[in-house]
């Protein structure tokens, strides 16, 4: 492919990501952790009571997206 093409096509790309991004669309892949679920793992990482693999299967989601989270807190 020559090099103008696919400048043409990268513009054309941005452009369309930035006209999407404009009219307040997000790309990319939902999150299994709503905001009603984070409150959850809060409360629940706080009492101490539980495990985090008990965490992780009461709120349905994976331990690996449960240490992701528990990193962000």
């Amino acid at each position: 492919m020559p090099r103008t093409a696919a400048t043409t096509i990268v513009q054309r790309t941005r452009a369309g990501l930035d006209a999407a991004k404009a009219q307040g669309r997000v790309g990319g892949r939902p999150s299994v952790v709503d905001s009603k679920k984070l409150a959850t793992i809060k409360k629940l990482l706080a009492s101490g009571d539980h495990s985090r693999a008990d965490i992780a299967r009461m709120t349905e989601i994976s331990q690996a997206t449960l240490y992701r989270v528990i990193a962000t807190l």
